[in-house]
């Protein structure tokens, strides 16, 4: 379906007076045809009362095509089932007022900004619940919003390629460009749209590792890297905005943006994992105190060999490096023993 843009039809003002001036008009002509007939007019006079009270019983027929458009909203003409055409832009239109406006995804309630839905949450008596449902209403109509607007999509459980269970969550910045394929080419372009992005996120994710892994390939050019979604999550966002654009650009829709809102490993290995990255937090850390420590005993046996303080044989020198790796090691403050005598 391609899309046409019906760019004359900015006629909705001199259409709405004309009719208004032809109502005074039948209006007056009316009590001018009473009048007469009253004083004996003949059939001419009859004629055109006739089609003075005609025009004033159909004549609203033709206020059905005045159509009004604020900024960022279009609306997709049929007429008696074939597309005629889209308008756009804001404006006071009149068309054809047989046509019908077409938008299946009007009635649609999804977390994304621009659909409210006055049952939720609230009671129908309430003034929070009287204002929601009134912007509910003006939301189901017909027209086509040209905005941008989010898709905050629920979080989802994955697992992610070393087989853990994740949570992740995205919002997904998006806007329809093409009107008619978004409301011709497929059921209903905010459920398609939803959908995709699920299917999208699950291809995504199970790519990478929720943390840097070994012989791990997360870009597909067979060597191992350090990508991963939460060290990697601009490079994932780009993925998957990208993924999302290839599935719905047959339905008009642009993706502007996807970014992840959402990443945590599901409750069930939650406590598990924190007690793996405690671990390996401890592991690193005790590993850079041993190296600090080995390089410290190396040092201070060098500098008391280059200025001849002392002469340290080897089982000397072997009870001064345990002394001062326990001493560098341990994690806690060192006591201190005076010894007055001998080492032997």
């Amino acid at each position: 379906m391609k899309e046409t843009i019906l760019t004359n039809k900015k006629h909705g003002m001199p259409v709405l007076l004309l009719v208004l001036v032809l109502y005074i008009a039948s209006i007056a002509g009316c009590i001018w045809s009473a009048i007469a007939l009253e004083g004996g007019a003949g059939a001419p006079v009859v004629a055109f009362l006739v089609v003075t009270i005609v025009w004033m019983s159909l004549g609203w027929i033709f206020l059905c095509g005045l159509k009004v458009l604020k900024p960022q909203e279009a609306l997709v003409l049929t007429l008696f089932g074939k597309y005629i055409g889209t308008l756009k832009g804001e404006g006071f239109y009149y068309v054809n007022p047989f046509c019908s406006a077409v938008n299946p995804a009007a009635g649609t309630r999804l977390k994304q900004s621009g659909d409210v839905d006055g049952a939720q949450g609230t009671s129908p008596l309430s003034v929070n619940g009287a204002v929601n449902l009134a912007i509910s209403k003006e939301a189901s109509g017909k027209k086509v919003s040209l905005k941008i607007m989010t898709l905050n999509n629920n979080r989802q459980k994955i697992n992610d390629c070393l087989g853990n269970p994740v949570e992740i969550g995205i919002a997904v910045m998006w806007r329809v460009v093409d009107t008619a394929k978004a409301v011709f080419d497929v059921d209903n372009y905010k459920e398609y749209l939803s959908l995709q992005c699920d299917s999208a996120l699950r291809n995504i994710v199970r790519i990478y590792p929720y943390d840097v892994a070994p012989n791990v390939d997360t870009t597909g050019d067979g060597v191992a890297d350090e990508g991963s979604l939460r060290g990697s999550s601009e490079v994932v966002a780009g993925r998957i905005k990208d993924e999302i654009q290839q599935k719905v650009a047959q339905a008009g829709l642009e993706i502007i943006e996807a970014r992840i809102t959402y990443l945590a490993y599901a409750p069930e290995i939650a406590a598990v994992m924190l007690q793996r990255q405690q671990a390996s937090a401890i592991i690193d850390a005790r590993k850079m105190i041993v190296d600090g420590a080995v390089g410290m005993v190396e040092m201070a046996l060098e500098r008391l060999n280059e200025n001849q303080v002392v002469e340290l044989d080897e089982e000397r020198k072997a009870a001064m490096v345990s002394n001062l790796l326990v001493v560098l090691c341990g994690n806690r403050d060192a006591q201190p023993i005076v010894n007055s005598g001998s080492l032997y």
